[in-house]
């Protein structure tokens, strides 16, 4: 593991004239408390069938459960703090933009902690918990553009009740309301928000280091910057503790990303400050 830290961190101080790209995925929020999807712990999601209620589908079929589905989920954000790693990651932000370097943080995660730390220069490219949107396709609030923040929404009848008469209704034009999430039976390109464009193109184009952390490489948009990636020979590095990719040009570090980036600021001598915001 030392000698792929210090490659890391030889390609982060050689990444001024190019984008560091830092890909997030459950594990780095893991550390904070919140269960992973694909993970091995006992409260990962994916040990249930998140395919099926995670989607359009689902909730065209039963609101109310999508509803309640999605609301025990996001119970389990309330009160996490960002970890070592979000705080590293935002300090990774600041060293980079200090330099007139290129920054880009895509994430996985719903949850807020990257915001908390300090990071700015994000995608959340599955969503956020933060936000709800309307379900009608075109309307102010729904697709492809419209969202309305979580805190603007009344969720006390539904609660109290959660019944399909229940469901929050989209202040706009009455529909129901969604999560502001990306379902498995949807597409990346559905929501702006999403910023699918804007990845192609930091992978294809500006990127000089690839970092993913805690990911487990299931989905399009770690397929995507992945196969760019390696197509230009840019410096991609795994960190996971238990990574689950082998693959030419993708160097692997065995730790949590809450030991590993830390470690990465120590030797750049980047100030990790835990509180920033």
């Amino acid at each position: 593991m030392k000698d792929a830290l210090a490659a890391l961190t030889d390609a982060v101080r050689s990444a001024q004239a190019g984008q560091i790209l830092i890909v997030t995925g459950a594990g780095v929020s893991h550390a904070s408390g919140i269960p992973t999807f694909r993970g091995s712990d006992p409260d990962a999601i994916w040990k249930r069938d998140v395919t099926e209620l995670g989607t359009h589908a689902f909730f065209c079929e039963n609101p109310a459960g999508s509803w309640q589905w999605y609301l025990s989920r996001f119970e389990k954000l309330v009160g996490a703090k960002p970890n070592p790693a979000h705080h590293a990651i935002a300090a990774l932000e600041r060293f980079q933009i200090e330099r007139d370097g290129e920054f880009l943080l895509v994430t996985q995660n719903v949850d807020t902690l990257h915001e908390q730390a300090g990071s700015q220069r994000m995608i959340k490219v599955h969503g956020t918990s933060d936000r709800y949107r309307c379900s009608r396709v075109g309307c102010e609030l729904g697709e492809p553009e419209g969202s309305i923040a979580a805190s603007e929404v009344d969720l006390t009848a539904f609660r109290a009740n959660p019944v399909e008469a229940n469901v929050p209704r989209c202040p706009s034009c009455g529909a129901f309301l969604r999560m502001h999430v990306l379902w498995f039976d949807e597409m990346y390109a559905g929501h702006r928000d999403y910023q699918w464009r804007r990845v192609g193109i930091a992978a294809q184009v500006r990127v000089g280091v690839v970092i993913f952390a805690g990911t487990s490489f299931s989905v399009g948009v770690t397929e995507l910057v992945t196969n760019f990636a390696l197509r230009r020979y840019v410096p991609v590095f795994n960190i996971d503790p238990t990574p689950r990719v082998s693959e030419p040009g993708i160097a692997t570090i065995a730790a949590g990303a809450e030991v590993a980036l830390v470690e990465v600021c120590k030797r750049l001598g980047v100030a990790v400050e835990a509180g920033s915001a």
